[in-house]
């Protein structure tokens, strides 16, 4: 069986297009996919904790010496990797905020990254342990920043890719909505060519 995780992040609730495209995305995968399961991680209703000090010291501790604060901050991070190991397509969704990802999804990827569990340093240098997944991104704007003057100023897909290889999954897809503040033909026009990428890459997924 398998398994299909989305993460959605925008705090732009049922007005966010990042969520709206990347759980149509989901659907659609898990339509193709036959008996394929769908695990759904809301940052925005169930927020990870920003990472703190008993976090940090935590994760480093043995778990029978742990207080009960470092057991259930790691406990936290452990399912959100567990989430991640289990899943064959993780669909991740987020809006371009100031010119960068949301503090929410940072937040994910910090307990994500995990030293041991999703990547660990060998003598040749780090190695990503989180391999074999397809990953997609849907990612939304107001301006268009995969070319132009603007490109320089975006620090989220470049971020997430880098991260994601980083941790060993390399096979990225990048569904981007751009455009959108630009007025309501721009937005349409943004809607409609992220939609039939969607359907393309649902088709030949």
């Amino acid at each position: 069986m398998t398994s299909i995780l989305l993460v959605t992040s925008s705090p732009r609730g049922e007005a966010s297009h990042s969520t709206r495209l990347a759980t149509e995305l989901a659907d659609k995968l898990r339509t193709t996919q036959s008996a394929a399961t769908l695990v759904k991680r809301d940052l925005v209703q169930d927020p990870l904790p920003h990472i703190e000090p008993d976090f940090a010291s935590g994760i480093y501790t043995p778990a029978d010496d742990r207080s009960e604060k470092q057991a259930r901050l790691v406990a936290v991070s452990d399912a959100a990797v567990d989430e991640v190991l289990a899943a064959d397509t993780i669909v991740i969704a987020t809006g371009i905020i100031n010119f960068s990802i949301s503090s929410t999804l940072k937040s994910w990827l910090d307990h994500v990254a995990r030293a041991g569990r999703t990547f660990r340093y060998t003598e040749s240098g780090p190695e990503g342990l989180v391999k074999n997944k397809k990953v997609y991104l849907v990612v939304a704007s107001g301006g268009v920043y995969s070319q132009g003057a603007a490109a320089v100023f975006d620090h989220a897909v470049p971020y997430l890719k880098t991260l994601l290889t980083f941790l060993g999954m390399s096979d990225i897809e990048v569904i981007r909505i751009e455009g959108v503040g630009m007025g309501a033909e721009a937005e349409q026009r943004a809607l409609s060519s992220a939609l039939n990428v969607v359907s393309e890459l649902a088709m030949a997924a």
